[in-house]
Parts: C-alpha cells; sequence; structure tokens
C-alpha cells in the first residue's frame, strides 16, 4: 500500500526560479520532510493562473492566497541572504500561520527552522521588486 504523502508549499522570490539553488533547497525539502509532496509555485499552470487573476480581479497573489494555499499542509518559505521576506512570500506564510498550519523558514544554505510571523522581517512591495529584479 502506498504511504499517504500531504502537499507542502515552498514558498520564494522569482529571481530563485529555474536555477540550481532552488533545485537544491527542493532537494533539501524533500529529504526533511519524506512525506510531503513539494508543492512549487514555479509552474506553468501557477504562472498562467497567477496572471488571469492579476488581470481579472486585479490581484494575482489571490490565486495562491484563495487557491493553492488552503490546499496546503505546511510550508517552508525561503527569506533572502539578509534574514529579509519578499512580500509576497511572506504574505504566502502569513495565510498558513493563520490557518493554523506549520510553517519553516529556509536559508539559502538550506538550513530550515520553525517560522515566526515577524513583520520587522517583510520587505515591502517595492523594496521585493527591487530585489528580486536586480541584475
Amino acid at each position: 500500500m502506498k504511504k499517504k504523502e500531504y502537499p507542502l508549499y515552498f514558498g520564494h522570490p522569482i529571481n530563485f526560479y529555474n536555477t540550481p539553488k532552488e533545485s537544491e533547497l527542493i532537494s533539501i525539502i524533500k529529504r526533511e520532510f519524506p512525506h510531503f509532496v513539494v508543492e512549487n509555485p514555479n509552474q506553468p499552470n501557477h504562472d498562467e493562473s497567477y496572471h488571469k487573476w492579476k488581470e481579472e480581479k486585479g490581484n494575482g497573489m489571490a490565486y495562491f492566497y484563495e487557491v493553492v494555499l488552503p490546499r496546503m499542509y505546511a510550508g517552508v518559505f525561503l527569506s533572502f541572504e539578509d534574514g529579509k521576506f519578499g512580500s509576497g512570500v511572506f504574505g504566502e506564510a502569513k495565510v498558513l500561520d493563520n490557518q493554523k498550519k506549520p510553517i519553516y523558514e529556509i536559508t539559502t544554505k538550506g538550513i530550515i527552522t520553525p517560522m515566526l510571523i515577524d513583520i520587522t522581517r517583510v520587505l515591502s512591495i517595492e523594496e521585493t521588486k527591487e530585489r528580486v529584479h536586480r541584475r
């Protein structure tokens, strides 16, 4: 009989999408949470739905808040190197925390610890965009 697997969300800034670091961190998450299936927002179906919600409802993140995250059992969230969280990633963590689901943070070095909601660690939307779009 197949063991039951639970969806675990991996929230991370888009500048990590399609990078070796993204793959490395997903491997660490899978190793540390063997009974979970990692739900990576970096998938064409999520990108398409995000843009559709943004166009139709004015907020693409609402797709993740209202459709994706309620199905998750837990979440792991990546901070930037200085420990700050992007506004969207932090918002996702807050949604799961409000639903009383376990949340964890992962560093770029792959260290996973329980996450506490601390608004002093969240960047504004403008600060987040500046970091994500740096070259």
